[in-house]
């Protein structure tokens, strides 16, 4: 078969806007499908910092009204990214995150801005930029969800659609008299369409609507087909088992490479790990902790909410400090998890130091600098956070949980004999559970030898996208065979 076309959507893709790893992921996609013969455009809302960014933009359609005002859509390139851009000044032109004003709350007007996008991504499908016929539509999460309605109840002829699901915690749910504005026709106000428990979901359409649904790891796809890790969803998932395909996510291994990363303090391989020292000391140093060597050093990088876990690393402080092991922690979200870490490390200068908020760089020393990454998330679909680790030598200590149990392998006797273990996993998710396995880490670093072979199993982990992408590319292709 010939170069397969993909018009990809979501709201945000690094660089240029980023709030989780849905952006690594449309970000890191494209370059590992082109090399399959595959190209992807993506299209994104028009935030400023994006159309700043875009090189040499071309208008290639006009919206006269698009929920409440004029629309343009952009074509261009930014960091080597083949974008299209949906300028809607009255929807977009907003500064900071993309789904919150300035208050934290959501924007109240989510509903249209990210219909607005919905739409604009099914028209393209459709052929509205001249010259441009994408043989599949990829959305990606809930605000992407209601192209796949748009585009089912337009009639004719239209691309294979796919829906990547990301995390199904987030549903787009909006009231149902949010309805009437999307243009669609009563029919999609019901069970087998757009309704849910009275309101709409823009996530539910986008499942019932897609003629394929993937995720982001093989484990995740298992857990959100039970009532226990469905969220309300697990019924149309089961009924859609045979169309739903959990593809494990990948991580840029040209961004996250210790060998030539410009971020860290000092260069390493798996072959040099004593360099890690350097950057141990750093990282000591930036979160004002003693520099001392032989304390087992954890990290955390990651949103500080329930779904994380990071409440449970609180209640296990105790067994941290036990372990003579000192904390450096990045993050930011629940207001109580992050005055319970602030107070954590006022209360034990030296052990645990925490920076609230994200920096990319930091995010990197991090990973550069501690021995162990901590990840004990109560459901995790699939986690990159783990994957820089496991590319960095920093053996992760991660929830038997979705992508997490997917991608590290426990450190349990028989492992540890067959010289494959690359970092621990606990279960249930629990303090108790949290805090055993802390102490087994803590152990298991102060058996060097040991410590170094989790070190460099981790590191010889291709996490990289190569082999996802291959998985996504035969979707693709088979999807493209199935419908013609």
């Amino acid at each position: 078969m010939s170069r397969i076309e993909v018009a990809a959507v979501a709201s945000e893709i690094y660089p240029l806007i980023k709030t989780g790893g849905l952006a690594d992921v449309v970000g890191a996609l494209p370059a590992a499908l082109a090399a399959l013969d595959v190209r992807v455009r993506t299209l994104i809302p028009g935030y400023p910092v994006a159309l700043a960014a875009l090189d040499r933009p071309e208008i290639v359609h006009v919206w006269p009204d698009l929920f409440g005002g004029e629309a343009r859509l952009l074509a261009g390139n930014a960091h080597n990214l083949d974008l299209l851009l949906l300028d809607a000044p009255h929807l977009f032109a907003r500064p900071g995150n993309p789904y919150t004003g300035p208050d934290g709350q959501d924007w109240p007007d989510n509903a249209r801005r990210f219909a607005a996008l919905s739409r604009a991504a099914a028209a393209i499908g459709s052929g509205t930029v001249r010259g441009y016929a994408p043989d599949i539509l990829h959305a990606h999460d809930w605000q992407a969800g209601l192209s796949h309605a748009y585009l089912h109840f337009a009639g004719g002829a239209r691309p294979g659609t796919v829906m990547t699901l990301h995390n199904l915690a987030f549903q787009g749910q909006f009231p149902a008299q949010s309805f009437a504005a999307l243009g669609l026709p009563p029919a999609a106000f019901a069970v087998e369409g757009l309704e849910y428990h009275g309101g709409i979901s823009y996530l539910k359409a986008g499942l019932n609507y897609a003629d394929r649904i993937t995720t982001v790891s093989p484990s995740y796809a298992a857990e959100i087909r039970t009532p226990e890790g469905g969220m309300g969803m697990d019924g149309l998932l089961r009924a859609r088992s045979g169309d739903l395909h959990g593809i494990l996510n990948g991580i840029d291994t040209d961004a996250w490479d210790p060998r030539n990363d410009p971020l860290i303090a000092a260069r390493f391989d798996s072959r040099h790990l004593g360099q890690r020292r350097v950057n141990k000391a750093d990282l000591q140093a930036r979160f004002g902790l003693e520099p001392d060597p032989a304390a087992p050093l954890f990290a955390v990088v990651s949103r500080l909410t329930w779904q994380k876990g990071l409440d449970l690393l609180l209640e296990a402080e105790p067994a941290l400090l036990a372990a003579n092991a000192q904390l450096a922690l990045l993050g930011t979200g629940d207001a109580a998890i992050e005055a319970g870490f602030r107070a954590a490390a006022a209360r034990e200068p030296g052990r645990i130091g925490c920076v609230i908020g994200y920096d990319e760089t930091l995010a990197h020393r991090l990973q550069a600098g501690a021995d162990s990454l901590l990840v004990p998330s109560r459901f995790e679909p699939c986690g990159l956070t783990q994957l820089c680790a496991l590319r960095y030598g920093t053996v992760p200590v991660v929830a038997r949980v979705g992508g997490l149990a997917d991608t590290v392998i426990d450190a349990s006797p028989m492992a540890l004999n067959a010289g494959v273990a690359s970092g621990v996993q606990f279960a249930p998710v629990t303090a108790e559970m949290l805090r055993t396995a802390i102490q087994r880490t803590a152990a298991l670093y102060r058996q060097p030898a040991l410590w170094r072979r989790l070190q460099r199993n981790g590191m010889a982990t291709d996490v990289s996208w190569r082999h996802p992408a291959r998985q996504y590319a035969t979707l693709f292709r088979d999807l493209c065979v199935a419908r013609r």
